[in-house]
């Protein structure tokens, strides 16, 4: 089964009433063990690469490495997800690379301008049929190397939500 995007197999957990777990790898073991104990439960998967792990890794050996697991374990559904892409150049980079879904991250942004930078993003996710999570606001705690103080948090608006 070649990598999937995130569309059907949330479809299926969601009517199946179970969780598909989303696991951050950046190396060759980490990639295996997911992906074969994954297999073991016959239980689909995300895998999940981070701006660090790409700097860490490379993009081309991460892409290689969940490819190799696709052979390996042909059984279960992989998706392969760029998690919190800084920048449209990122996510482009990874659409472009293989990628099934990206999520962009421009919640250090002003609104308007996460706005446009995730609509930007979505245009072309989407002309190549790979799936988009965006994030509005943020979280306190440490994220890469992003360190964000509880008082200091952009925290998501619920009114920002619908627009």
């Amino acid at each position: 089964m070649p990598l999937v995007t995130s569309t059907e197999m949330f479809k299926k957990a969601y009517s199946g009433g179970y969780a598909v777990g989303a696991f951050n790898v950046n190396n060759m073991e980490i990639v295996q063990g997911i992906t074969e104990a994954c297999a073991e439960e016959k239980a689909p998967v995300i895998l999940q690469v981070s701006k660090g792990a790409r700097a860490y890794a490379n993009h081309t050996y991460l892409v290689k490495l969940v490819e190799a697991a696709v052979i390996e374990c042909p059984e279960i559904p992989i998706v392969l997800h760029l998690d919190h892409g800084p920048d449209f150049e990122t996510c482009k980079a990874c659409i472009d690379g293989g990628f099934t879904s990206v999520m962009i991250d421009a919640s250090s942004k002003p609104f308007a301008e996460n706005i446009e930078i995730t609509r930007k993003v979505v245009e072309y996710a989407h002309a190549h049929g790979v799936v988009v999570e965006a994030e509005l606001g943020t979280l306190a705690g440490i994220e890469d190397e992003v360190k964000v103080e509880a008082g200091n948090a952009s925290y998501t608006r619920p009114e920002e939500v619908e627009e």
